[in-house]
């Protein structure tokens, strides 16, 4: 059936569904698996990024902070994790960057993150319902934080959807990552906590069980009080000893696990 009606982004199966947006959706969900963690002391965004050519020149480290190849910065209070078609990403990257910086040059002010996603929402929306155009093939996190509101996450789709989270996963096993978010965050999150957090989902949802640090993009939106919201890229020293310290605890839960499991065995034996 969908044969005939997936020709078009204007044309509804006879279930009310766009084909061509469900099949972008199936494309995002096939790329790496980006998350965001929101906590007391601030918002985490996770991605796994691209293995590097060998010959591939290393990024220029004063744009670090601000370009990576899944997480960017939109202003000091704003930051986005992308999962999808890396060209589409980038051109509402630029747009979304045009956006905050006119907002606070026009009213002295910073653009609030909702404003921002709604925005965003409103172009990909337009695309799914004009003839001769594809819907994006891009969805978002957004990290914020404001005076207002505090630290907000906030997640966008390429139909046009978006909604406010405390934990979000999105890209290839979205329903291991969900699981572990379940069962794992908390209110009292700490910004370290969530750190953590983000490796295990990375390490669970990836190839392989003890993903390399130079295979990881991991930033932070946190603020000092009194202070503005600070965007900062953690590097691969950094990196390292989160990804051994989450490895030494997934070694522990394995134990305990076997352990808990052969003592069921016995209890059973006896």
């Amino acid at each position: 059936m969908s044969s005939r009606y997936d020709q078009r982004t204007t044309t509804f199966t006879p279930d009310g569904r766009l084909m061509q947006v469900d099949y972008v959706l199936e494309r995002i969900n096939k790329c790496a698996t980006a998350v965001g963690i929101k906590t007391d002391e601030g918002v985490v965004l996770a991605a796994r990024r691209r293995e590097r050519h060998t010959l591939a020149d290393k990024p220029v480290s004063e744009i670090n902070n601000l370009s990576g190849d899944k997480l960017f910065a939109v202003d000091r209070h704003l930051a986005i994790a992308a999962a999808g078609l890396e060209s589409d990403a980038m051109k509402f990257i630029d747009y979304a960057r045009y956006l905050a910086h006119d907002h606070r040059a026009t009213y002295q002010e910073p653009f609030l993150a909702e404003d921002l996603c709604q925005r965003l929402c409103d172009q990909c929306q337009q695309n799914s319902q004009k003839g001769g155009m594809r819907p994006f093939a891009v969805a978002f996190l957004v990290a914020a934080w404001d005076r207002h509101h505090g630290f907000q996450l906030y997640q966008t789709d390429p139909g046009g959807n978006y909604g406010a989270w405390n934990a979000y996963a999105m890209g290839e096993n979205q329903a291991t990552a969900d699981s572990i978010l379940k069962t794992d965050w908390k209110p009292t999150l700490t910004l370290k906590e969530g750190l953590m957090l983000a490796v295990k989902v990375l390490a669970k949802t990836g190839d392989v069980v003890t993903p390399s640090p130079d295979r990881l993009e991991i930033a932070t939106l946190s603020r000092r009080p009194r202070e503005e919201p600070t965007f900062q890229m953690l590097t691969v020293d950094e990196l390292k000893p989160l990804v051994d310290e989450a490895e030494r605890i997934r070694k522990a839960e394995e134990e305990e696990q076997e352990r808990k499991e052969r003592q069921f065995e016995a209890q059973r034996a006896s």
